[in-house]
């Protein structure tokens, strides 16, 4: 059975539209041919994915998100760890809404989960259309001037 829980350590839990979010993330699930099972989101600051980077993968650097895989077969179950600082520097550096980054760095764990990486030049360049594609899904479902947070 599909759940998805939001976590917040150090930072305020933004206010996700969990249904929507649900809804969005089982739809891009369904296009690698995989099923939501278990995925919890903890939101972060800067300083908890910097000793997480540096204690589970020995990283010595921020990042925007850490994902933890742990899906059987074809079902996507993890834990990610996104720092709303680093989301939200990000955004004012790629002159985006911060809502937008945010979007995408959700998404970008759960493409992790099913299955695409992002090390090398040709799956970078995989892994960022494969987020456009889910952004562009969103928006079609909820419109290119709204959010996922709860305003």
């Amino acid at each position: 059975m599909a759940k998805i829980n939001f976590y917040a350590e150090g930072v305020s839990l933004p206010r996700i539209r969990r249904r929507i979010v649900g809804k969005w993330i089982a739809e891009v699930c369904s296009r690698y041919g995989k099923a939501v099972g278990e995925i919890s989101y903890l939101f972060c600051d800067d300083e908890y994915i910097l000793k997480a980077n540096q204690e589970f993968l020995d990283h010595d650097y921020y990042t925007d998100i850490i994902t933890f895989d742990s899906c059987e077969a074809d079902t996507v179950n993890g834990d990610l760890l996104i720092s709303l600082d680093t989301v939200r520097s990000n955004a004012r550096a790629l002159d985006l809404r911060y809502e937008d980054e945010l979007h995408r760095v959700i998404i970008h764990g759960i493409l992790h989960l099913c299955g695409l990486k992002d090390k090398s030049k040709k799956d970078e360049a995989q892994m960022r259309a494969a987020e456009e594609e889910a952004l562009v899904m969103l928006q079609e479902t909820i419109g290119s001037e709204l959010s996922l947070l709860h305003t």
